[in-house]
C-alpha cells in the first residue's frame, strides 16, 4: 500500500459543488454522463436540508492541509422487516481513477461500516454493474461480500411512478 495521505470526512452542505463533481466523474466512468440530473439546489436540499441521503468525503492531503476532493460514499437508510432493523444502502462510492488501489475504497467502506454500527443496522447493501469486474472482485476479495444472485433489482421512474396512481385506492 502507498504512503500517500488522504482523510475523510462528512460532507457539508459548502462541498455540493464538489459532491455533484464526483458525480459526473462516476457518470463519465459508467459511460453515461448525460444520465446526470442533480444540480446543486437539489444536493442542498435532499442532502443537507431534507436530509433524505449523507456523503462521506475522501480528500487527499491531510484534515489540517485538505488537498482535491479524490473520493465519495453516498449512503441512505433503509428498514429491513424480517431484522427489524435499519440497513444502509450504499448508492454510489466513486475513486478517482488515479487515487485507485491507495486504499481510498477500503477506508470509505471503512467509514461506512462505523455508521452502520453507530445506527445499529443489520446490513450494509449495495449494487454493482455487471461488466464493473474490479470492483466486483474487490467486494468479493477483499470485503467478502456475497452477491445477492437470488435478487432482481427493479425500478420505476418518471411516468412509470406517476402510473402508480392508478392503484391507489381513496
Amino acid at each position: 500500500m502507498s504512503s500517500a495521505k488522504f482523510f475523510i470526512r462528512e460532507a457539508t452542505p459548502s462541498d455540493v459543488d464538489v459532491i455533484l463533481g464526483l458525480i459526473i466523474d462516476l457518470a463519465t466512468y459508467e459511460k453515461e454522463p448525460e444520465a446526470v440530473k442533480a444540480t446543486p439546489e437539489l444536493l442542498k436540499k435532499n442532502l443537507f436540508e431534507t436530509p433524505y441521503a449523507h456523503a462521506l468525503l475522501a480528500f487527499s492531503g491531510s484534515a489540517s492541509e485538505p488537498g482535491e476532493a479524490i473520493g465519495l460514499a453516498l449512503y441512505f437508510f433503509n428498514f429491513s422487516t424480517w431484522t427489524g432493523k435499519p440497513g444502509l444502502y450504499l448508492e454510489d462510492l466513486f475513486v478517482k481513477p488515479e487515487h485507485r488501489s491507495l486504499g481510498v475504497g477500503k477506508a470509505l467502506f471503512g467509514e461506512l461500516g462505523h455508521v452502520a454500527e453507530e445506527k445499529g443496522c443489520a446490513r450494509v447493501d449495495w449494487s454493482v454493474l455487471t461488466w464493473n469486474t474490479p470492483s466486483i472482485e474487490f467486494y468479493e476479495k477483499k470485503l467478502q461480500a456475497k452477491p445477492m444472485t437470488d435478487w432482481l433489482g427493479m425500478r420505476l421512474e418518471g411516468d412509470g411512478i406517476t402510473r402508480l396512481a392508478e392503484f391507489r385506492k381513496n
